[in-house]
């Protein structure tokens, strides 16, 4: 029994349908697929930044960014805070201590994990008045947004009032890798959710501090009152 064969409008014979094969979407090609378009985006990000031209801010920023090198920034923030009441030295040493914990995940394990290499400043023409040493390291994630964002995190639960002041100071240390062309926007964001992380590992690890002896980073200032015997 032959196959069915379809005529064509000039009248010639066409031969079987042969049914194409299904492409199925497996898992790790959806990944692949969403990692593509999300450094499309970062890439998108990082050239529109570039591109924008911000002559006030570029001198300040570059600044901003060398002083956050080695996280010179916090800890001398955390300096001072140690030269004030029992309840800011607590938050100074909870902020160092996430700063500990952020870098050495950063550069212990996200950037030995994902060998991104660093944005090309050349092709994405950012203006050299801009320029910072390019690290030698890998790109992701960003260790400097990192860090400022752990020690904004930390101390800004032992001390609320300087929450706001230190996320503002942080935001600008993660923009500022981005806007001298070392970082891409991503790294930055990935920076920010390890000093989060990092921030409640060391908050987590002062709270159980009292069972050590150690006075809790969430104690008052001032010790409370002695029970009352009973009369």
């Amino acid at each position: 029994m032959t196959e069915p064969t379809s005529t064509g409008r000039a009248g010639t014979t066409r031969g079987p349908r042969v049914p194409r094969p299904s492409v199925r979407r497996t898992p790790g090609r959806a990944v692949a697929a969403v990692l593509g378009d999300l450094r499309a985006v970062d890439g998108a990000l990082y050239a529109a930044v570039a591109a924008t031209p911000t002559p006030t801010l570029d001198r300040a920023l570059r600044r901003l960014s060398h002083a956050a090198d080695h996280s010179k920034v916090s800890l001398g923030i955390a300096a001072a805070l140690s030269l004030s009441g029992a309840r800011a030295r607590r938050a100074a040493l909870v902020g160092a201590g996430a700063v500990a914990v952020a870098s050495a995940t950063t550069n212990l394990l996200g950037k030995r994990l994902v060998h991104r290499a660093r944005p090309d400043r050349e092709s994405a023409r950012v203006t050299v008045d801009r320029y910072v040493p390019m690290p030698a390291s890998a790109s992701f994630p960003s260790g400097h947004t990192a860090a400022a964002v752990a020690f904004a995190t930390a101390v800004g639960v032992v001390l609320p009032a300087a929450a706001v002041p230190l996320g503002a100071l942080a935001s600008a240390v993660g923009y500022s890798r981005v806007h001298t062309g070392v970082h891409y926007p991503g790294d930055v964001a990935a920076g920010a959710v390890v000093g989060i992380a990092s921030a409640a590992a060391a908050l987590a690890a002062a709270a159980a501090a009292p069972v050590s002896g150690v006075r809790s980073v969430y104690a008052p200032d001032t010790a409370p009152p002695a029970p009352v015997a009973p009369r």
